[in-house]
């Protein structure tokens, strides 16, 4: 990675949550390659993402091609779709830092809590590419319609990695994104957020919530 802003790919960067990253981090000056299965879906997403004014280079791929062009590899795809995403761009991650927010979601019940034998989204993706991937978890609780706009978004990100100095690369995309990001120690305690995710849709249900958040109060964190 070189002193100028890394290069992003976006993988399930066709999705909602992918796509509202994207689009924000593009705003925000990081050349983008929006991945997917298909490439001219990929290619579609992300002439439409290119054309809002003032974005980055914005450009698709397949999710092999732009985890092997990228700086940072962000995925973002379902719980059902972790195994099989992952095991297509592990031969290609090398030394990047990669970024899950995979969140465990198991329909129909996605208001209850249901975290895979392993603990997490996040641990599980740690036994599928090894242990000699970097890798970070963040972006869980975090609505993805409203990263679609340039409406400010009141909520926090709590980022997950071993390594602090991971977790600082994911809170400046956060930031980047219009969020504050928040270290959440190390990646097995991404357990906590991802559970979250659920009680938040069920927060959403019975209060009527256009997609609620967290934020972390404390004098440090004004």
């Amino acid at each position: 990675m070189s002193d100028l802003k890394p290069v992003l790919a976006v993988i399930g960067g066709t999705g909602s949550l992918g796509s509202g990253l994207a689009r924000r981090w593009s705003a925000a000056g990081y050349a983008v390659i929006v991945g997917s299965r298909t490439k001219a879906k990929a290619a579609e997403t992300a002439a439409r993402l290119a054309s809002a004014p003032g974005a980055s280079q914005t450009i698709g791929a397949t999710n092999a091609e732009a985890t092997s062009r990228a700086d940072i590899v962000i995925v973002t795809v379902p719980f059902a779709s972790q195994a099989e995403i992952l095991a297509e761009i592990k031969p290609h991650i090398g030394t990047r830092l990669v970024v899950d927010t995979t969140v465990p979601l198991v329909p129909p019940k996605v208001a209850r809590v249901q975290l895979p034998p392993s603990g997490s989204a996040a641990m599980s993706a740690r036994a599928l590419l090894g242990d000699g991937v970097r890798l970070a978890s963040a972006f869980h609780n975090v609505a993805a319609h409203k990263l679609q706009s340039d409406a400010p978004i009141d909520c926090d990100v709590l980022v997950f990695a071993d390594e602090p100095k991971e977790r600082e690369i994911v809170i400046t995309l956060a930031r980047a994104a219009g969020l504050r990001g928040i270290h959440g120690g190390p990646l097995a305690n991404s357990a906590a957020a991802e559970a979250m995710t659920s009680v938040l849709i069920g927060i959403n249900r019975s209060y009527k919530v256009d997609g609620a958040g967290l934020r972390i109060t404390g004098p440090a964190l004004a």
